[in-house]
């Protein structure tokens, strides 16, 4: 997928956790043969060419396609899975693929937490140390180095913190009215909900969107707060950030 993944895994006996690593580790190498679209072979480049039908690809193919097609509805097609032309769900595997391996080592006997780290994007679940929560640090996109807010899972068993944004990967998100890079007043927009697959699409769908419409839809969403920042230094903020904050 092009990016790296980390593990933090807090308890469990080290080698059901090592076990763990390895199934999760392998389940990613998968995920990255069935829907890359760098590689002509791949389950999901052979179905956008129509050599394949769903129902002949993996059932993962389908479940991603299906969570894709819900985040088309409920962004109103501001998340999309076509880029020019073709079938293109990889804006939502990373999310869901690093989600799924937080929740396969979090099932591990004895495992009290796990902060899984896909290229930014972080799945939290439990806690790292009795009555101490997973704090996840928020890059300050117009200052290297630096941060922009820390969130804290503190009274929740999960939360995702995902961000889109052009700081690291340049103008890489598409306006799905235009098929070309969106241009928005936007240079980062970082997402906290529960779930990473759902908080990778928001923060994608709010960043083509621009601020103020971004800002407007993310209110709009359950159990979801997000901070923006645009090119000019304003930070813009859903009304139950704070709370998450610390």
């Amino acid at each position: 997928m092009g990016t790296v993944f980390s593990f933090d895994v807090r308890g469990g006996e080290p080698g059901a956790v090592q076990a763990a690593l390895e199934e999760a580790i392998a389940g990613l190498h998968r995920v990255n043969e069935v829907f890359s679209m760098y590689r002509e072979d791949s389950q999901l480049s052979r179905l956008s060419r129509g050599e394949l039908a769903v129902e002949d690809c993996d059932p993962e193919v389908a479940e991603v396609l299906d969570l894709g097609a819900e985040a088309e509805r409920v962004s109103d097609g501001w998340f999309s899975m076509r880029y020019e032309g073709r079938l293109d769900p990889t804006g939502i595997v990373k999310g869901w693929a690093a989600e799924q391996a937080a929740r396969l080592l979090a099932a591990t006997p004895g495992v009290c937490g796990v902060s899984m780290n896909g290229g930014g994007d972080v799945q939290l679940l439990g806690s790292p140390e009795p009555h101490r929560p997973w704090r996840v640090g928020v890059a300050d996109p117009l200052r290297p180095g630096g941060l922009a807010a820390v969130v804290s899972a503190a009274g929740v068993d999960e939360l995702a913190v995902a961000t889109s944004g052009t700081a690291e990967r340049g103008a890489h998100i598409v306006d799905p009215r235009t098929g070309r890079s969106a241009v928005t007043d936007l240079v980062a927009v970082t997402v906290v909900a529960p779930e990473l697959t759902w908080a990778d699409c928001w923060a994608t769908a709010a960043f083509a969107m621009g601020s103020r419409d971004g800002l407007r839809w993310l209110e709009s969403l359950p159990d979801v707060e997000a901070l923006l920042i645009t090119a000019g230094d304003e930070v813009r903020c859903t009304g139950g950030l704070a709370a998450r904050l610390g």
